[in-house]
């Protein structure tokens, strides 16, 4: 069993930037993908980016790319979201999640653990 912990939410005006963390709590969760998806309020939760095990494979959502950047760290087992330019439609609830099957990633029915999420919030 992982368990995930996001932290770094908050809020921030329109253009700024947030780094999303997510720590796990097993050092197995280096065997797993690890993605971050978003809800906001009254929408399905979407996919935004994914990083392979070893993290020599990313994919973006086609609304974050060029916006924001998936990283992790092994060792710390914690896997990051660094998002720029930010806009207000970017405000939802993001949650990190772990997958065995990065090919099939942009599909939150594919992932196997879920954190509780980190609220995020453009405005000015």
């Amino acid at each position: 069993q992982v368990q995930l912990t996001e932290s770094g939410g908050g809020l921030v005006q329109p253009g700024g930037s947030l780094r999303l963390s997510c720590a796990a709590s097993e050092q197995t969760f280096s065997n797993y993908a690890a993605g971050w998806f978003r809800q906001a309020p009254g929408k399905e939760r979407e996919f935004v980016a994914v990083i392979s095990r070893s993290g020599d494979n990313i994919d973006y959502a086609d609304s974050m790319k060029g916006r924001c950047s998936i990283t992790r760290d092994n060792a710390k087992n914690t896997v990051y979201l660094q998002m720029n330019s930010l806009k207000p439609e970017d405000t939802a609830v993001y949650y990190c999640a772990a997958t065995l099957n990065y090919y099939a990633a942009r599909a939150k029915d594919f992932y196997d653990y879920w954190g509780r999420g980190t609220q995020v919030t453009v405005s000015s």
